[in-house]
């Protein structure tokens, strides 16, 4: 049920436990990358793509976008490693360049006409989740709910309880303080809770 995935994201908050030891084998393979490690790249890349492609679909709203950005993260991050020195998690400094790779893209979409709608953003992530894992409905129906949230508090849900980032480098992959990211993910779960409520009221009524 969605009740239990929204349990199971409070569960990660913090982002500790075994996320940490995978974060330590990621940020591992982006420094043994830099030297231009083949199995490496790839172990970072594979480690990552599902991370980036589900956060990029949350901030754009263009589905047929989402592959282009991700490649594009991607491309930036594997030219920018020798940059990376480790002193935040790889997957807080991707994520990083994921988020500024759909800003450049609004800047060039706002350079240029808009030919026709925006298609709404939720078609995109839906179409970045895997269709064969249990409880595949109940994501869907989480993202329904996702879409009624503030964009900042989306994306604060978003990265602590769908990514699994801790707060900390939450906080630096959006830019603001680490207090504003506790709040905004609080309100988003009470908003959530709330709306799952009403969703289940008429339910509930048919039963009785």
């Amino acid at each position: 049920m969605i009740t239990s995935a929204l349990s199971d994201a409070h569960n990660k908050t913090d982002g500790k436990g075994g996320s940490a030891s995978v974060d330590e084998s990621i940020t591992a393979w982006a420094l043994a990358a830099r030297s231009g490690d083949p199995d490496a790249v790839e172990q970072f890349v594979n480690a990552l793509q599902r991370d980036v492609q589900r956060y990029v679909a949350h901030l754009c709203g263009d589905p047929q976008a989402v592959d282009d950005l991700a490649q594009d993260t991607f491309l930036r991050a594997l030219g920018s490693l020798h940059r990376f020195e480790g002193r935040s998690s790889a997957r807080a400094w991707l994520l990083s360049i994921a988020r500024r790779a759909v800003i450049d893209s609004y800047r060039y979409a706002a350079a240029r006409p808009r030919l026709s709608d925006v298609p709404d953003w939720q078609l995109a992530v839906e179409l970045a989740q895997p269709r064969d894992l249990p409880g595949f409905d109940d994501g869907v129906a989480l993202l329904d709910l996702l879409a009624a949230l503030p964009d900042e508090r989306r994306e604060a849900f978003v990265l602590t309880q769908l990514v699994g980032l801790p707060y900390a480098e939450a906080a630096e992959v959006s830019d603001c303080p680490v207090g504003t990211v506790r709040s905004r993910v609080a309100r988003a779960r009470s908003t959530l809770l709330d709306l799952l409520d009403e969703a289940e009221a008429p339910a509930a009524l048919a039963a009785v």
